[in-house]
């Protein structure tokens, strides 16, 4: 079973791009120098952003679902992003040098199973998890702050 992680579509962040630190705040939004990497991974291109480039705080609705799942959480965006990570059979460095959890979410928006990971151990949870047919997909989270970090589909 092959597994696909894609990034965020930058479409929406778009708006936000350019902005003032005021105009910023009147959306909820919070912009940062980064000042240490890895720290700060942008949800675009699912790399951690270098030191010196600007980084978007902001609220993100990842699972938008119609159940009790439905969730929202902190993201970072590199400001500006562009270039949406998209691979089949490959996890990012900017989960691997993270502990991530794995969440497996049936077509209704219903978590399944559960399980973290860290390095190595992402691969294999991921076919693990993919093994239930009944997960359509798996949201990865950062374990200890909860941020969304990607999407992973079967290929």
């Amino acid at each position: 079973m092959t597994y696909r992680i894609t990034g965020l579509d930058p479409a929406p962040f778009h708006a936000f791009y350019g902005l003032s630190d005021a105009e910023l705040a009147g959306h909820g939004v919070v912009r940062y120098r980064v000042d240490s990497c890895p720290g700060f991974p942008d949800r675009v291109a699912m790399q951690d952003i270098a030191v010196g480039d600007t980084a978007l705080l902001l609220n993100y609705a990842h699972l938008p679902v119609s159940s009790p799942y439905r969730s929202c959480h902190a993201i970072f965006v590199q400001e500006g992003a562009e270039t949406v990570f998209d691979q089949v059979g490959h996890v990012p460095p900017v989960m691997t040098r993270r502990l991530i959890a794995l969440r497996g979410y049936d077509d209704l928006g219903f978590m399944l199973e559960a399980e973290i990971a860290e390095g190595d151990g992402i691969e294999p949870l991921i076919h693990r998890l993919f093994d239930n047919p009944a997960i359509a997909y798996i949201h990865a989270h950062n374990a200890k702050r909860g941020c969304f970090s990607g999407l992973i589909s079967r290929a």
